[in-house]
């Protein structure tokens, strides 16, 4: 179930229509509201460039840095 809320005073208020019982786990993920509905590339911009510590042939070795799989 995906629904919309509203944090009112440190609490979640649910649309009126909405029933959930009380004690049921959920999920709470905010929305940026500056990249809500963009595509996932267009916010992933936003960390370009961030890792500048990394060797030239990173993109290139991945599976072998990660997995230590053969290089390429």
């Amino acid at each position: 179930m995906t629904i919309t809320a509203q944090v009112q005073n440190h609490s979640i208020k649910l649309p009126a229509d909405v029933v959930i019982a009380d004690g049921t786990m959920v999920t709470i993920q905010t929305l940026d509201e500056a990249s809500a509905g963009q595509p996932a590339g267009v916010w992933m911009l936003n960390y370009a460039g961030i890792a500048d510590d990394l060797p030239p042939d990173a993109a290139a070795q991945h599976d072998h840095d990660l997995y230590r799989t053969p290089q390429r």
